[in-house]
């Protein structure tokens, strides 16, 4: 949907002029400079209007859009804008080629899911590593609450054999201090990250434990951020978001190994 600010409930521009300026062929190197003063002037038109702050204004694929990325409240979301900010357009872009489409806009999500995800300190996380050489790793937001987060965990041994190692976050599905909150902080506390994950997966006894800081609060909200809305939801090398239980072989093949 195409919009012109400031009456955003009524679409001005017909679908086919959109659909016309992606057939011209034209197209820009995504992610180049932009002047400070279309920054700006996106950013003070659309902030206020979408109730949002906008973190980032990049150019798109497309002459004369903008790819402008906002907060609202824990989320990320993308909209596409013109110079000035007065017509906007919500939704994903996508580029067609020979061997089919691709969805331009969630690219630009996998690479600010690994922006995230790379401030992430290793030891903050529980890890499995791989058996042998590691050929490759997942991010998994997890709960231990999660039935198909327990029967994910029972495919960990196999992908560690396959040389992928696993690396948990913690995603409290329930809010920072439900029961599953506080089972994630006593596995992140324990002195047996792995074993105590494992215990409590399995519904077994492990003693109550906190510490602080612990990053399950953070991890928490980075999942939010990242677009996690439910668990299992793991996050590949390459920043695409695969939600829900997937076995062992079918995990192997989405990473191409």
């Amino acid at each position: 949907m195409i919009l012109k600010v400031p009456n955003v409930l009524k679409a001005v521009l017909p679908a086919c002029a959109f659909v016309a300026l992606m057939a011209s062929g034209l197209s820009v190197s995504a992610a180049e400079p932009v002047d400070k003063a279309i920054v700006d002037k996106v950013r003070s038109t659309l902030g206020p209007l979408l109730g949002a702050e906008v973190v980032n204004v990049e150019s798109s694929e497309l002459p004369g859009i903008y790819a402008v990325e906002f907060r609202s409240g824990p989320r990320m979301s993308t909209v596409y804008s013109n110079a000035d900010g007065s017509y906007f357009l919500f939704g994903d872009l996508y580029e067609a080629g020979e061997q089919g489409y691709v969805n331009l806009t969630e690219q630009r999500r996998d690479k600010e899911r690994l922006r995230m995800l790379a401030a992430v300190d290793k030891k903050d996380m529980i890890v499995f590593a791989a058996e042998g050489e590691t050929r490759g790793y997942i991010n998994v937001f997890t709960d231990i609450t999660c039935f198909y987060c327990q029967k994910l965990h029972l495919e960990v041994a196999e992908l560690n054999r396959q040389g992928v190692e696993v690396r948990y976050l913690a995603y409290p599905r329930a809010g920072i201090g439900s029961p599953g909150y506080q089972q994630l902080v006593t596995a992140w506390c324990s002195d047996d990250s792995q074993g105590a994950l494992t215990k409590l997966k399995a519904k077994q006894f492990v003693k109550a434990q906190s510490c602080q800081p612990n990053p399950v609060a953070s991890q928490f909200e980075l999942g939010q951020n990242l677009g996690v809305t439910g668990t299992p939801a793991i996050v590949t090398a390459t920043g695409q978001l695969l939600p829900g239980y997937l076995p062992a072989s079918d995990l192997i093949a989405k990473l191409g190994l």
